[in-house]
């Protein structure tokens, strides 16, 4: 069995050590921002499987997601608050997505090419979403790194004018 093997195999069947690392990892997640970048992948098995390289315009974002039902019951009483919490999930997105749209909405000028779920607790479920830039020399440069032909086409425009 080889080394990501093993690891997949690690996540899997979480063992205490890494129950207990988790554990105080999300302590300290839950007072971040929702979408955090970091310097690795925590999961590299999964990071690789979806086309993670270590090299310059690769990005890893950690994101949260609240937990929860489609729909919470509107407050008929009291004090209005702005965040009303009413809408927390759409119909047909899965978290997942939902992570990926919040990385993209954070991130406009990167490309999302997949994400994996990290942990969860009661109220929060993290994800690790990697992205790519497409203007970076090193991206634009790797045959291996398959674009959707109109973000080619748009890069290659942009890049023209400039």
């Amino acid at each position: 069995m080889g080394l990501y093997a093993l690891l997949n195999q690690a996540w899997r069947n979480r063992p205490d050590e890494l129950k207990a690392i988790l554990r105080a990892r999300r302590v300290l997640w839950r007072r971040e921002p929702s979408v955090v970048r970091v310097e690795k992948p925590l999961r590299i098995d999964r990071a690789k499987s979806i086309g993670y390289k270590a090299k310059q315009g690769f990005v890893v974002l950690r994101v949260r997601v609240r937990r929860g039902g489609f729909s919470k019951p509107r407050p008929n009483s009291g004090r209005r608050q702005k965040a009303l919490g009413t809408v927390l999930h759409k119909v047909n997105v899965t978290m997942l997505e939902e992570a990926i749209n919040r990385a993209r909405k954070k991130y406009p000028n990167l490309y999302p090419i997949g994400g994996y779920p990290l942990t969860y607790d009661s109220v929060y479920k993290w994800f690790e979403v990697i992205m790519i830039d497409p203007y970076h020399p090193a991206i634009r440069s790797d045959p291996e790194i398959r674009l959707p032909d109109p973000l080619l086409r748009r890069v290659e425009k942009k890049l023209k004018r400039e």
